[in-house]
Parts: structure tokens; sequence; C-alpha cells
């Protein structure tokens, strides 16, 4: 049970931190339905779930990059880390999710319009608020640990790696990591990978 005033889904003081992924389709289900009258919101988890950009780079999308994509085309985005252009296919469920928000953004006939609009004015959100808005939504689900912005696009990592079977090497190339343990270590799954070659053979 949490206690008044605690966040159960910050670390506590002193700890080192480490933004979890969410693992259960549940609770990914769970949110989605938590944000069903939020459409920006909405947008912001599902193409954040469903790509492997930072939400920095998600916030410097516009209306316009985004108003004519279909599911299969490739987005492109400019890495504020390294200045180099790091791409994405979508799917249909962020596709749809990006024209379900569209079709009722204030601003989307204004092409530079960001995409994720804050609800104070015309700027986009910034990445401190998709870290609130993360932690909220994960603790409004009944989940305790660590979350908050990087847990997007882990999760789309774990489970691309755990349900997918997605090579680690191409996961770290999407990621934009130097090393395969780092992207193992980044998704919580080094542990777990390591303990299986122990107990997936017996010789």
């Amino acid at each position: 049970m949490m206690t008044k005033g605690r966040n159960d889904n910050h670390p506590r003081k002193g700890s080192s931190i480490k933004v979890q992924p969410i693992r259960s389709f549940e609770v990914i289900a769970a949110i989605k339905a938590h944000l069903h009258d939020q459409p920006r919101n909405l947008c912001l988890f599902t193409l954040g779930i469903n790509t492997a950009y930072r939400a920095s780079e998600l916030l410097s999308l516009t209306a316009g990059q985004v108003a004519h994509l279909k599911a299969g085309d490739v987005l492109d985005i400019k890495q504020r880390k390294t200045n180099e252009y790091r791409m994405a296919v979508l799917n249909t469920v962020a596709v749809d999710s990006i024209q379900s928000w569209l079709a009722l953004h204030p601003s989307r006939n204004i092409t530079t319009a960001p995409l994720f609009q804050s609800q104070r004015g015309r700027r986009s959100l910034c990445v401190a608020a998709v870290n609130r808005l993360v932690k909220s939504w994960c603790r409004e689900t009944g989940l305790s640990g660590n979350f908050g912005s990087h847990t997007l696009r882990k999760t789309w990592g774990y489970h691309q790696r755990i349900h997918n079977h997605a090579n680690v090497a191409l996961l770290m190339r999407a990621f934009g990591h130097a090393t395969e343990a780092q992207t193992l270590d980044y998704l919580c799954i080094l542990p777990d990978e390591i303990k299986a070659l122990y107990l997936g053979l017996e010789l």
C-alpha cells in the first residue's frame, strides 16, 4: 500500500536509479485504457513503446513531420546526443495513435507545431513532464518500482528481446549503444539471460 506523500515509482534516497521497462502486456493494456480519453498522452505512450526513440527525440517531432505517415513508413529523427539521424519504421498501432491525436490536435494545421504540445501553451512538452507522466501512469495501474521517460523505449526493447527474440546487435544499433552488454543491462535482462545460460543446457 502506498504511503501518503511517498512516490513508490521513485527510488529511495541514496539508492541507485535504474528505470524499469513495463514487462507485462496486461499493464500496457491497462495504461492504454487509462489514457483512452487523453489522446495526446495515449499517442505519446503508444509511440514511445513502439520505437527506440528517447523522450527528447519524440518531443522534437512536429505535426507536419508525421501528418502523412502510413504503417511501414520510415521516421528519421536527429539525435540530440550525437547529431546523427536514427530511423524507425512505424507500425500500424503507432500510426493510428498519431492520426487519432492529430484529428484533435489544437494546432494540427500548423506544420511546425509540436506534436506533443503542452496544454499550457504552444510549446512542446519537456522531458521532465514526460517523466512525471510515465511515473503517474505506472503508479495508477499498480506498478511498483522506478519508472520514467526511459521506460517507454526500454519497454519496446524488452519485448523485442524477450518475445520477438530480436538479435542483441540489432537492438544495440537501434538504441545507439556502444556494446551489446550495455543494451542487455539497459533492458534490465542481463542477469536473467546469464542465468538462462546455466539452466538452459545440461551437459
